[in-house]
């Protein structure tokens, strides 16, 4: 609010406009556009399990195969004499039905170039679920 001082009477008109009612106007669109909003759900879709029993599964066999950091191959404890007995040893896990897990245990010093070769005679045999455990030992 302003206070008109000057040389002007009481009859000149006042040159100001008055905002109330552009802020009225602006408080009821606003408030229009909250209600006209959809709601936000951030609903996740899941497949919820029915109260059928859930068909008895077949769990595959884990074979373990650990890399030393010398590049040694174990397969499920043992190890292998060279490379082209493990490319055998994946032959006959892929065939196996159901396809067994292979769990790769690389150890800490290893150099990545084994562990390479294992997953490229792994993925050349057909071996599709294969895993990487003994992740702890990196957590240092």
């Amino acid at each position: 609010m302003s206070m008109s001082v000057g040389s002007g009477g009481e009859d000149e008109p006042l040159m100001e406009i008055n905002t109330t009612p552009l802020i009225d106007v602006m408080l009821v669109l606003l408030i229009y556009l909250i209600i006209s909003l959809p709601p936000a759900t951030h609903a996740v879709k899941m497949d919820m399990p029915t109260g059928k029993s859930p068909p008895s599964e077949v769990v595959p066999e884990v074979i373990n195969l650990e890399v030393d950091f010398d590049g040694t191959y174990y397969w499920n404890g043992n190890a292998v004499s060279d490379f082209t007995t493990l490319e055998g040893y994946f032959r006959q896990a892929a065939k196996q039905e159901p396809q067994p897990e292979l769990h790769i245990k690389p150890n800490r010093r290893v150099k990545y170039n084994f562990v390479a070769l294992a997953l490229a005679a792994a993925q050349r045999n057909q071996i599709s679920r294969i895993g990487f455990v003994g992740q702890e030992q990196y957590a240092e």
